[in-house]
C-alpha cells in the first residue's frame, strides 16, 4: 500500500491508547501512517469521524495522513518502519497472521511487558521468533501516559537500541517541542525496568487502597527501585546509575499517577476487590498482572529474591490476603 505515491513513513500495529496517542503525535508532525486496526468498529469510526471511539476518543486524528487496514500484512508491507504498540499479553495473537517478513525493517517497540508463557521481553521474542537483528530493534520507553501525550504535555522518553544511528532515526520520528527523547544502548535494562515498574505500580496501589500513607509509600517505592536495579545487575550487567531518569522516572509515575492502570489495579485490590473483580473493573490491560507471573518464573530460575514483587505475585496468583501480605512485608523494607 502506498500513500501519496510513496510508502508510508510508519506502519503501526495496535489501536489502544498508546498507539492512538503516538499516531496523533506522528501525524501532527506530518508523518504518514498505515495503521493496523483489526477491530472493524474502531476502524470505521476512525475513517469516518477521525477519532478512536474506544481509546482517547477526544483526540482528533488527521485522517488525511492515515491509511487504515485490518490486514496486518498490508500494513507491514506499507513501510520500512514498523511501530508496535500492542499490550504484551496480546502481541503473539496480533502477529500470528503475519506472513510478510520483518527482516531489515526498523522495528520500534512501544510495548512495556513480558509475553505470557514466554518469560521474555518484546525484543527477545522478536529476535528469537522473527529473525530480526538486534540492530534493527528500538525500544521507546519512559513515563508516557497516553492521556498526557495526546494533550501535548511535556514528556521525556528513552530510545534504547544496539545501533545508535538506527535508534536516533526512530527517536526523530517522535521528537518535537513536547517530546524529548534521549538515547540509551541498554535495551534489556530499559525493557525490564519497564516490566518491573508495572509490578511495583500494583504494589503501590495495594498500599494506597489499604490506607497506608505517603510516608510508607515513599519507603516502599525506594525498595522497589532497589529491587529493580538488583534484578537488572544480576541478569543484564551494565553501567547504570540508580539516579538515572531512564530507569526510575517510569517507576515513579507508575507508582504515583492517577493515570496508572497498574496502580489502580492494586488500589482496587487493597480496597477489598477480588483480583478477578479488579481486573474486570479496568477497561484496559494492566501489564503488571501478566508481568508478575513472568518475573516470578525468571526469579525462581535465577535464585533472585525480590520481596515486593513476590508479595504482589502472592496476592495476584496465590490468593494471599493483601492486608496480611503487606503487613508481613513492611518490616523488610
Amino acid at each position: 500500500m502506498k500513500l501519496f505515491g510513496r510508502k508510508s513513513d510508519v506502519a503501526v500495529i495496535g489501536y489502544g491508547s498508546w498507539a492512538t496517542a503516538l499516531i496523533g503525535l506522528l501525524t501532527k508532525k506530518g508523518k504518514s501512517v498505515c495503521w493496523h486496526v483489526r477491530n472493524l468498529e474502531i476502524l470505521d469510526t476512525v475513517r469516518n469521524e477521525g477519532r478512536n471511539p474506544k481509546y482517547l476518543s477526544e483526540l482528533e486524528l488527521n485522517t488525511k495522513l492515515i491509511e487504515l487496514s485490518a490486514d496486518i500484512n498490508t500494513v507491514v508491507d506499507s513501510s520500512d518502519t514498523v511501530l508496535i504498540a500492542v499490550p504484551a499479553a496480546y502481541l503473539k495473537g496480533f502477529l500470528e497472521p503475519l506472513k510478510t517478513s520483518l527482516e531489515g525493517k526498523l522495528i520500534i517497540s512501544a510495548t512495556k511487558g513480558l509475553l505470557p508463557g514466554e518469560y521474555m521481553s518484546v525484543s527477545q521474542y522478536l529476535i528469537s521468533s522473527y529473525n530480526i537483528q538486534e540492530k534493527d530493534i528500538c525500544i521507546i520507553s519512559g513515563p508516557s501516559h497516553a492521556e498526557e501525550v495526546s494533550r501535548g504535555k511535556l514528556c521525556y522518553l528513552t530510545a534504547a537500541g544496539a545501533d545508535q544511528a538506527r535508534t536516533e532515526a526512530a527517536a526523530e520520528l517522535f521528537r518535537c517541542d513536547c517530546m524529548n527523547i534521549s538515547y540509551c544502548p541498554d535495551v534489556l535494562g530499559i525493557e525490564y525496568s519497564a516490566v518491573l515498574k508495572n509490578i511495583y505500580g500494583v504494589a503501590a496501589g495495594i498500599a494506597s487502597g489499604l490506607g497506608y500513607g505517603d510516608n510508607f509509600l515513599a519507603v516502599l517505592v525506594a525498595q522497589c527501585a532497589k529491587e529493580m536495579f538488583q534484578f537488572l545487575d544480576i541478569l543484564f550487567p551494565a553501567q547504570r546509575s540508580c539516579s538515572d531518569r531512564k530507569y526510575v522516572s517510569d517507576l515513579l509515575v507508575t507508582c504515583y499517577s492517577s493515570y496508572s492502570r497498574n496502580r489502580r489495579l492494586g488500589n482496587l485490590i487493597g480496597r477489598g476487590c477480588t483480583v478477578r473483580g479488579a481486573l474486570n473493573e479496568l477497561t484496559q490491560i494492566a501489564e503488571g498482572y501478566f508481568a508478575s507471573a513472568g518475573i516470578k518464573q525468571i526469579c525462581d530460575r535465577n535464585s533472585i529474591e525480590l520481596p515486593v514483587a513476590d508479595m504482589v505475585y502472592r496476592v495476584l496468583y496465590q490468593n494471599a490476603n493483601a492486608r496480611k501480605a503487606l503487613k508481613a512485608l513492611a518490616p523488610r523494607l
